[in-house]
């Protein structure tokens, strides 16, 4: 049972390649949790399992960092249209890309990014609603992305637990539809204030719902003055080119600013 959020782990979390053969890999299965004697103190242990999180997060970007790799980790509410953005992404931005894919079960998603010509693993979590750091060492490792690649975290779609959770990443980028409504940030505002970017997705299907993109932009911003917005069509294409040139600034080694995007 994870003591940050209340999820089990009894379903096991299983990192799995998905090759070109059509065939599953497993790489590495094992998943860790020490038995520790204050389990049922739940603020001591949280405390406890973030600090362990960070310190590993903290090796993933070491890791990275030798390897010239960025990493972006893309977070949302189930159907957002995560998935949809990166095969788009995949098919139209001159980068080199790799994905992990985050969900409790299936593989789904992950053939969908290896069909788009992506190299791609996929984290199965179980009955888990995040990925955490040591998952995304393992993807790491399984994947082996090349010198010089942006990988793509598509984490578990939720819009609470994964914001807990360091990866290692370069940049958090929340992605938000307009069919979800104009209130999720202010509903769920730690997962809006640590993105350095908001994606505000499905912006073509506007005409047809009773929400504006100011109300949106205006929620976004009353939790996250400082993130970078973007309103996109992942479907039809537009605004897509921003969010290709922000990728590409990322991975230019002389960008550092915190908020590339404006």
């Amino acid at each position: 049972m994870c003591a940050t959020c209340g999820c089990g782990d009894d379903a096991g979390v299983r990192v799995t390649t998905v090759g070109h053969d059509g065939h599953s890999h497993a790489p590495d299965n094992g998943h860790d949790h020490p038995d520790d004697p204050d389990r049922a103190r739940t603020v001591v242990l949280e405390q406890r399992i973030l600090a362990k999180n960070d310190h590993l997060a903290e090796h993933n970007r070491t890791w990275l960092a030798a390897r010239s790799c960025v990493l972006v980790n893309l977070m949302s509410a189930p159907g957002s249209g995560k998935t949809s953005l990166l095969e788009r992404t995949i098919a139209e931005a001159a980068l080199p890309l790799g994905v992990i894919e985050g969900d409790q079960e299936t593989l789904v998603d992950a053939q969908r990014i290896e069909a788009a010509g992506c190299p791609v693993v996929q984290i199965n979590t179980g009955a888990g609603c995040h990925l955490d750091a040591d998952m995304t060492a393992r993807g790491l490792r399984a994947l082996d992305p090349r010198p010089g690649s942006v990988v793509v975290v598509e984490n578990v779609g939720n819009l609470v637990c994964p914001a807990l959770f360091d990866l290692g990443e370069t940049r958090r980028v929340v992605i938000m539809s307009t069919t979800e409504g104009p209130d999720k940030p202010l509903k769920y505002p730690q997962m809006f204030v640590g993105a350095h970017l908001v994606l505000i997705n499905k912006v073509d299907l506007l005409p047809h719902l009773d929400v504006t993109l100011d109300q949106i932009v205006t929620n976004v911003r009353a939790v996250a003055p400082t993130a970078g917005l973007l309103p996109v069509s992942a479907t039809r294409g537009e605004g897509m080119t921003h969010w290709y040139r922000w990728l590409e600034r990322l991975a230019s080694p002389v960008i550092d600013e915190r908020h590339p995007a404006g």
